[in-house]
C-alpha cells in the first residue's frame, strides 16, 4: 500500500514552486526569448520547467559553456529519468545557494546502464560532461539509470533564491 497523502507537504511544495515561477518571470522580464519560452512551458503540458541543483565546478562549467551535456545518474528511476524532454527549461541552482541561470534542453538520452552503455556514455560524452577525472565515473558506478541532456541557450540571471529545503537534486516544477 502506498504512503498516505500528505496535504500539508503538497501545499507547501506548490507554494514555493509557484512563488519561484513568479519570481523567475520578474528576473527575465527584459529577455523576450525567455519570456516567450517560459510562457510556452506554462501553457504547454508537453514542456516542463526543471530545477537542477549543481555542485562546483560543474555549475561554472555550464555557465561558461564548457560543459554542454548535463548528466544525472541514479540507482532507481527518478527525475529527470523519463521526466525531461527536448525543449524543456532547466533552472541552474547552486547547491545551498540561489538559482543563477537557466538553459534549454535540446536533446535527451536515456540509458538503463549495462557494461555496453557505460562504455558508450564514457566514450561519447566524457568531454562534453567535463568528466575526465576517473573519480567522476567511480562515484557513479552504483547507478542503474542515466539521463544525459544537451544544454543550450545558457543565460545567467540575477541570483534568485527559492524556499526549496529538501535534498532532491532535481525537481520537475510543472509536470
Amino acid at each position: 500500500m502506498g504512503e498516505p497523502y500528505n496535504f500539508m507537504h503538497n501545499t507547501t511544495v506548490i507554494k514555493w514552486e509557484s512563488e519561484l515561477i513568479e519570481n523567475l518571470k520578474a528576473k527575465i522580464s527584459g529577455n523576450s526569448y525567455w519570456q516567450n519560452r517560459l510562457s510556452s512551458s506554462l501553457l504547454d503540458r508537453e514542456l516542463a520547467i526543471h530545477l537542477g541543483v549543481f555542485v562546483e565546478p560543474f555549475l561554472t562549467f555550464i555557465i561558461e559553456g564548457r560543459k554542454t551535456i548535463e548528466s544525472r545518474f541514479s540507482a532507481k528511476q527518478c527525475a529527470p529519468y523519463n521526466k525531461v524532454n527536448k525543449g524543456d527549461i532547466l533552472l541552474l541552482k547552486k547547491t545551498g545557494g540561489p538559482i543563477i541561470g537557466l538553459c534549454e534542453i535540446s536533446q535527451v538520452w536515456l540509458y538503463e546502464i549495462d557494461p555496453g552503455s557505460w562504455a558508450e556514455i564514457r566514450s561519447e560524452f566524457s568531454h562534453a560532461l567535463c568528466a575526465q577525472d576517473p573519480e567522476f565515473w567511480k562515484s557513479r558506478e552504483v547507478a542503474s539509470f542515466a539521463t544525459l541532456m544537451r544544454v543550450t541557450r545558457i543565460t545567467t540571471i540575477e541570483p534568485l533564491y527559492c524556499a526549496k529545503k529538501d535534498r532532491r537534486g532535481w525537481v520537475v516544477l510543472n509536470p
